[in-house]
């Protein structure tokens, strides 16, 4: 089972300083991240997403899960993502997982403009390690767990989709 962690954070800056000290914590095998992205909010409104995922092979591919999850959640084309049927088919496989429309709704509310947030999904954590070292940021945590049935869905599908391009 894969968790889906947003942290939100009551500026522009903090959620980028926070997924400095996850990818430290990667690198410590004190979490072990599939992918980070940060999205920040600017007071105009506008999003901006970075992203950091491995490199071998599977780049291309999370690149299209942040940019559909967001697309999802903030109703924006994220990474200049052509929409097109597949992309639409894909969208609706996403709505269907295990994303719940209460993270969705509590991740919306979340990011007002202004503000950013730290996404991290983890195979694996050791907490209170990661909770020491994450603490410093404060935040807001919500979290959703994805089946693995739903995560290899979404995998198939992204991959599909990515070969597809």
């Amino acid at each position: 089972m894969a968790d889906l962690v947003a942290i939100g954070y009551p500026d522009e800056a903090t959620a980028e300083a926070a997924a400095d000290e996850a990818r430290r914590l990667a690198q410590d095998l004190i979490i072990q991240p599939d992918a980070i992205a940060v999205i920040v909010r600017d007071k105009d409104g506008s999003y901006h997403v970075h992203t950091n995922h491995h490199a071998v092979g599977a780049g291309a591919t999370w690149g299209m899960f942040w940019g559909m999850l967001f697309g999802l959640l903030f109703f924006i084309p994220v990474f200049g993502m052509a929409v097109g049927a597949g992309l639409g088919a894909l969208m609706g496989k996403m709505a269907k997982t295990s994303i719940d429309k209460q993270f969705q709704d509590q991740v919306r509310d979340m990011l007002k403009p202004g503000t950013s947030a730290l996404f991290l999904m983890l195979e694996k954590v050791t907490p209170d390690k990661a909770v020491e070292a994450m603490s410093k940021y404060g935040g807001t945590v919500l979290k959703t767990s994805l089946s693995k049935e739903d995560e290899k869905e979404l995998q198939e599908a992204l991959h599909g989709q990515a070969a597809t391009q």
